[in-house]
């Protein structure tokens, strides 16, 4: 069974897959206590758009994701602080046009092809040693980031207006969380692939969530399914040869359903 290891596409996948399910359920956490899980999926087809720009101009795929989804976020925070839009709808027009940038710059691109459904899927032979040693600092990065701000993220999910009250800077708080979630997306693209990480960010959490527990224990339910996802994941997808993506997200669900089943 673990001669798995001895391939170093998959010792590499598994890296990578283990930092992505760490974060990934934390960000997830406090995205759906605030009632923000569309984020992940609008920051999702954000970064779809940056890997199409890169296709067009040949610049590394991860980099001009993170760049693009980061201003995007920031650009999404901006028009909801203003208040003049509903934050659903700020964030249902970023991810309809951000699509649709995407479509028409890969056809552009003539980029329909086999590299770019490992973007949209994942796929665990794509991860190179670059890859790795980009998603290991900015993992870390965004780990020790949430460690330390854990008390202002906790309270901004919890009641921004209380908060606010309290001296915390609400407005920085959230364009870190918003910069930290587009950081995570960007860097699960060659694991899960753009449209299923906002899966992975949120079905973990909601799974935990089944259990009533404190939000502290809640988050490391989370991430404990969360990487039970991804490696059971990683497992069936090289077994059974199907997308990485689609057997980590299946996994979620399965996971949600035992905990529904459960709870019930």
């Amino acid at each position: 069974m673990f001669e798995i290891f001895q391939y170093d596409f998959m010792v590499r996948a598994f890296v990578a897959g283990t930092i992505i399910g760490i974060i990934a359920p934390m960000i997830g956490t406090f995205l759906v206590v605030r009632r923000y899980s569309l984020m992940a999926d609008t920051l999702a087809h954000v970064a779809l758009a940056g890997i199409a720009i890169s296709m067009l101009i040949n610049t590394p795929p991860v980099i001009t994701a993170i760049i693009t989804s980061v201003l995007a976020g920031l650009g999404i925070e901006r028009i909801r602080e203003r208040g003049k839009i509903f934050g659903e709808s700020v964030l249902a027009l970023f991810l309809s046009g951000s699509l649709a940038i995407s479509v028409v710059l890969i056809s552009i691109a003539q980029g329909f092809n086999v590299d770019l459904f490992s973007f949209l899927f994942g796929s665990i032979t794509t991860v190179s040693t670059q890859d790795i040693t980009t998603i290991l600092i900015l993992g870390i990065t965004v780990f020790i980031t949430i460690i330390v701000l854990y008390k202002e993220f906790f309270f901004v999910a919890l009641d921004v207006e209380l908060a606010r009250a309290s001296g915390i800077k609400t407005t920085l708080i959230n364009t870190l969380l918003v910069v930290l979630a587009a950081v995570t997306i960007s860097l699960a693209m060659r694991i899960v692939g753009v449209l299923l990480i906002g899966a992975l960010m949120v079905i973990p959490v909601i799974t935990a969530m089944q259990y009533g527990l404190s939000f502290k224990r809640t988050l490391s339910l989370a991430v404990g399914f969360s990487l039970f996802s991804v490696i059971g994941g990683l497992f069936s997808s090289y077994y059974l040869d199907i997308a990485s993506g689609g057997s980590i997200v299946v996994l979620s669900l399965i996971l949600f359903l035992a905990s529904m089943y459960i709870k019930s």
